[in-house]
């Protein structure tokens, strides 16, 4: 019987990173494992392994203000582990990444075009499904690409290398912020060689759209502090995406019914 200590959420700060001791601070697994009377820690045995995956991602994903969003959640988690729901967590996680991930980088960067071509796919619930999937994402991630290449103009014969450099750090304040989460909780569900191949080429498509947009705001600054032009190019993207992992969490959690649409289909 896990023990939860009611009335104790308001006030609380989230903190980043894991904690070998409650003084230093407590991330959301950390509070959850004190929540449940557990003994410290941030892989509390009373959650499900796919939802500590993804709330321990997310909460290291999100700035300092934003990371206390997850805490109206958190008490939900308790009293999910082995509930039996774990695969078809992973599916709606993995659905996530190609349904609403790539295709919010994609219209952020004026390609609804390529966008829908992910949005109208059939949930993403089983192996069938993802394997059409991967094909969309192999044509989308082909559109990604040639927009990004016609984004350098002129910049791109005489200055390969730091742009590529450029399009890599895009990539990885997309996935970092937004993509991680996903995949971790998506990993523990979902044959790997699948999942890694479907959210690498996500994960593509996102560095592409953010590499574009990032761009697009240093031309438009004439360059003047690119790092701070690059930060606020993404920032709604991010923003509008950990919201909707909020939101992704929710359905996770009980108290909600699953939508029939992400029961897993047989292999």
């Amino acid at each position: 019987m896990t023990a939860v200590v009611q009335g104790e959420m308001t006030g609380h700060t989230l903190a980043r990173g894991k904690h070998t001791h409650p003084s230093q601070g407590r991330s959301a697994m950390d509070w959850v494992s004190y929540l449940a009377g557990e003994p410290h820690s941030n892989e509390p045995d009373c959650v499900s392994p796919v939802l500590r995956a993804f709330c321990r991602t997310l909460n290291d994903a999100m700035e300092d203000e934003s990371r206390q969003r997850l805490l109206p959640y958190l008490e939900r988690t308790i009293g999910t582990a082995a509930d039996g729901l774990d695969e078809t967590r992973s599916w709606m996680a993995l659905d996530w990444l190609i349904r609403v991930y790539a295709p919010t980088w994609l219209d952020a960067a004026g390609l609804p075009h390529s966008a829908t071509r992910l949005t109208t796919l059939s949930p993403v619930i089983g192996m069938p499904d993802l394997r059409i999937a991967i094909v969309a994402l192999g044509r989308t991630r082909r559109d990604s690409r040639a927009a990004w290449a016609a984004s350098l103009g002129a910049a791109r014969a005489v200055a390969w290398v730091p742009q590529a450099a450029g399009r890599g750090a895009a990539l990885e304040a997309a996935w970092s912020s937004t993509g991680r989460p996903a995949w971790a909780a998506a990993l523990i569900g979902v044959r790997k060689l699948a999942c890694d191949r479907a959210t690498a080429i996500s994960d593509e498509i996102a560095g592409d759209a953010a590499a574009i947009l990032i761009r697009r705001a240093r031309t438009e600054t004439r360059r003047a502090a690119p790092r701070a032009a690059a930060h606020a190019a993404l920032r709604p993207t991010i923003h509008e995406l950990q919201q909707s992992a909020l939101g992704l969490l929710d359905l996770m959690l009980p108290g909600r019914h699953l939508p029939a649409s992400v029961v897993p289909q047989p292999s």
